[in-house]
């Protein structure tokens, strides 16, 4: 079914005079940014982390060099993909050897990075968290003898590792990526110390709490403060938790974890306060 972010002039610029603080590293704004844009809002691009390499690339090299050996690779996000894919090629010169390994994907915005690629995920579940693929798992009789290979951030939840390993399956964790706190924008700060900012749209916990330091580091105030002058949006369940572990409660939750749904819900609430 069509929605108003496939075409969102359909319901003109509900977010027109509007400014939306949009903190993803820089090369994965414009997802977030384009829709947000689409629908008349101010897009203030304030990326909060950035995206390097972990401190010790040779795990993953290690199982990038044993990777027929697994039965299953998981991409929890879209920095995995890109880090991980491109490892691939570069450790093994080619992409060959995903094809002898079945991919998943957690979440929409995942598989279509990986579609993006060239590669088809095999198994993508309707929830698109650590909980949903567990399931999905769990419905295919992964467990016992199954072998699992998870490429991810240096830092992120134990959820997935954890379920699969209590279910029987061998599962590796390696770090492809890691991320790191980036410099604020001056005058995105400007802007928000002044009050002249409507909302912050929030895609993850690490950013979350990125997002949050950076303002009790800019004198802002602490979460409760900083979040009673905004719209705070979040992209989906885990986020929202992450939040609330920070004492914010989310104004707004996208219904579906991507970032067209996140710029939808954030049109849709100020279309119904404009009403």
């Amino acid at each position: 079914m069509a929605t108003a972010a496939d075409n969102p002039h359909d319901i003109g610029a509900p977010l027109r005079g509007r400014s939306v603080v949009v903190t993803r590293p820089l090369a994965q704004a414009r997802e977030l940014a384009e829709p947000l844009q689409a629908y008349g809002a101010e897009v203030l691009a304030m990326p909060v982390l950035a995206i390097v390499d972990p401190p010790d690339l040779q795990p993953l090299d290690d199982a990038i060099a044993r990777l027929a050996t697994y039965d299953w690779v998981v991409l929890t996000s879209t920095n995995a993909v890109e880090r991980f894919f491109g490892r691939v090629v570069f450790v093994d010169r080619t992409a060959v050897a995903l094809s002898h390994v079945k991919l998943a994907a957690v979440g929409r915005s995942t598989a279509k990075r990986m579609r993006d690629t060239g590669v088809e995920p095999d198994l993508v579940p309707e929830d698109a968290r650590a909980e949903g693929l567990v399931d999905a798992f769990a419905s295919l009789g992964v467990g016992e003898g199954c072998r699992v290979l998870i490429p991810r951030a240096v830092e992120a939840r134990e959820v997935l590792p954890g379920a699969l390993r209590e279910m029987g399956a061998h599962v590796d964790v390696v770090p492809v990526y890691a991320t790191v706190p980036a410099e604020p924008d001056d005058a995105v700060v400007a802007r928000l110390r002044e009050g002249s900012v409507d909302a912050v749209a929030l895609t993850s916990g690490a950013i979350s709490r990125a997002f949050f330091s950076a303002m009790a580091d800019a004198g802002l105030g602490d979460p409760e403060h900083v979040s009673a002058r905004l719209v705070v949006a979040s992209i989906g369940p885990v986020t929202s938790n992450e939040l609330r572990e920070l004492g914010v409660e989310p104004d707004v939750e996208a219904p579906e974890a991507t970032m067209a749904s996140l710029a939808e819900t954030i049109a849709e609430h100020f279309a119904e306060r404009s009403a």
